[in-house]
C-alpha cells in the first residue's frame, strides 16, 4: 500500500482542452475527494459524502451509460443535455461542483476552513435539517496537523512521506479543484444554464 494520495487520481491531472475539462478523469479525481473524508476519522462527514457521491453517480451514469458519445466532457454533457426534459446531470454536476468547492481552503484548521466554504458555497441552498447536518461535521475535522499526518501515513506500515511532499502534493490537487470549479462557473453562467 501507499500513503492515500499516491492511490487516487488527482485534479492536477484532469485534461482540460479547447472542448472542456474529461469527464471520466474528473470522476476518477472526485472519487479520490470523497476518500478523503474517510481519513477525517468521523462519521459525522458520511452525508457529506454520500451527498457527492450521489452527484458523482448521476454524471457518471450519462457519460459511461445514458450518452457517452455526448459526454466527453463536462460542457460537452452540460450542453447536450439541455435538449432533454429531464436535466437530472446537469443539476447533478452543479451541486457536486457546489460541495467540491467547499473543501478548498487550505490555510486555516479544517474546522474552521470547512465552515466557511460551506457558508460561502452551499448554507444557502440547505434546508434547517442540513445546515445542522453539515454543521455537526464541520465540528467534527480534526485538527489540520493530524489529517496531515494522516495524509503522509502508508497504512501498510512503510515510510512515510514527507509533510513538505505531502503538503505540496494537496496544494497542487486543491488549486487544480479550484480552477475546474471556477472554469464550470463561467460556463454555466455565460452558457446561461444556471449557476454554480
Amino acid at each position: 500500500m501507499a500513503p492515500y494520495l499516491q492511490t487516487v487520481k488527482s485534479f492536477a491531472d484532469v485534461p482540460i482542452t479547447k472542448a472542456g475539462v474529461d469527464t471520466l478523469a474528473f470522476l476518477e479525481a472526485s472519487n479520490g475527494l470523497v476518500g478523503l473524508f474517510n481519513l477525517l476519522g468521523s462519521a459525522a462527514f458520511t452525508p457529506v459524502q454520500n451527498d457527492l457521491k450521489g452527484n458523482i453517480m448521476k454524471v457518471r451514469a450519462r457519460s459511461y451509460g445514458i450518452a457517452p458519445d455526448k459526454s466527453a466532457t463536462l460542457e460537452e454533457l452540460v450542453k447536450n443535455e439541455q435538449g432533454e426534459k429531464n436535466r437530472t446531470v446537469t443539476e447533478g454536476l452543479v451541486w457536486l461542483l457546489r460541495g467540491q468547492s467547499f473543501t478548498s481552503n487550505q490555510n486555516e484548521e479544517l474546522s474552521v476552513a470547512f465552515t466557511k466554504g460551506y457558508d460561502s458555497t452551499l448554507r444557502k441552498y440547505h434546508n434547517f435539517v442540513v445546515k445542522g447536518i453539515y454543521g455537526i461535521a464541520m465540528n467534527a475535522c480534526p485538527c489540520r496537523k493530524d489529517f496531515s499526518e494522516k495524509l503522509a501515513a502508508d497504512p501498510a506500515g512503510g515510510p512515510a512521506v514527507p509533510q513538505a511532499k505531502v503538503n505540496g502534493d494537496l496544494t497542487k490537487r486543491l488549486n487544480s479543484l479550484d480552477g475546474i470549479v471556477k472554469r464550470m462557473e463561467v460556463f454555466y453562467e455565460k452558457g446561461g444554464y444556471g449557476k454554480v
